[in-house]
């Protein structure tokens, strides 16, 4: 029995690692397409990395595919990904979806990150959202919440909004 599961793990990883070495194509030919159809792939290590990847190719279009992800992946570490990537895009556009995760989605990991995310984009719009975040049941995502409104204070107060607050909003 336990050789049969190597097996079929050696089997899926070496799949995974087929698929990655063709990752590595496309994202040297810029293609955000393919990567926006892995984000319905089954593997969430899959699904992960394409939306890392998309966030780095794809620009403010990119805002669309990946809130999708983090509005309905069911697995956490995936909308915890897609948290990070909107927050690292920095735009706006991904205030909604952000706010929207701080305050329903059931796992602490991905709120924590989404008020985290909010922070580093470092827009009033935001405020709201996080000063209720003060109120969540976990100590993680207020603690969360206070790093991220202490980063939107900074930008309110000095006027500022630059490479260093997007690196100190979370």
């Amino acid at each position: 029995m336990t050789k049969l599961i190597v097996k079929s793990n050696y089997n899926k990883n070496s799949e995974r690692l087929k698929l990655i070495e063709e990752m590595e194509k496309e994202f040297n030919n810029k293609n955000t397409w393919f990567f926006s159809r892995l984000t319905f792939h089954q593997d969430p290590v899959i699904r992960t990395r394409a939306i890392c990847i998309i966030a780095d190719l794809g620009g403010e279009p990119a805002v669309e595919t990946i809130s999708k992800a983090l509005k309905e992946d069911v697995d956490e570490l995936v909308r915890h990904e897609a948290a990070f990537s909107l927050g690292q895009l920095g735009f706006t556009s991904a205030i909604k979806p952000l706010s929207e995760a701080v305050e329903k989605d059931p796992s602490i990991f991905v709120r924590h990150e989404a008020a985290v995310a909010l922070g580093v984009i470092g827009s009033e719009d935001a405020r709201s959202t996080l000063l209720s975040a003060l109120n969540d049941p976990s100590e993680e995502v207020k603690k969360s919440a206070i790093v991220a409104l202490s980063n939107l204070d900074y930008i309110y107060n000095y006027k500022k909004i630059n490479k260093f607050t997007r690196m100190t909003g979370g």
